[in-house]
């Protein structure tokens, strides 16, 4: 039975494994057809936002998505709460 056991977790181990690799290869395709300038966008919009507001380097998302036959950008921002 313990021979059994060794084998079944390598098979939830492999196919754990090969879902990671497919979210993976998902995001190396999505990230191919961006455009370069994202990540200059990201580092420009963030030294601006933090002439004014003192945010985290992770604060500010750049994301180019498609909506039917139209590109859209979105950019979140992610402020401080400050006080009330």
């Amino acid at each position: 039975m313990g021979l059994f056991d060794f084998l079944k977790t390598k098979k939830n181990t492999a196919e754990t494994a090969k879902s990671r690799l497919q979210i993976i290869i998902a995001q190396e395709r999505t990230s191919r057809g961006a455009p370069d300038y994202l990540p200059l966008l990201r580092r420009e919009l963030l030294e601006v936002i933090k002439k004014y507001v003192n945010v985290d380097v992770d604060a500010v998302k750049v994301e180019l998505m498609k909506d039917g036959d139209h590109d859209v950008l979105d950019i979140s921002v992610a402020l401080p709460e400050g006080p009330a």
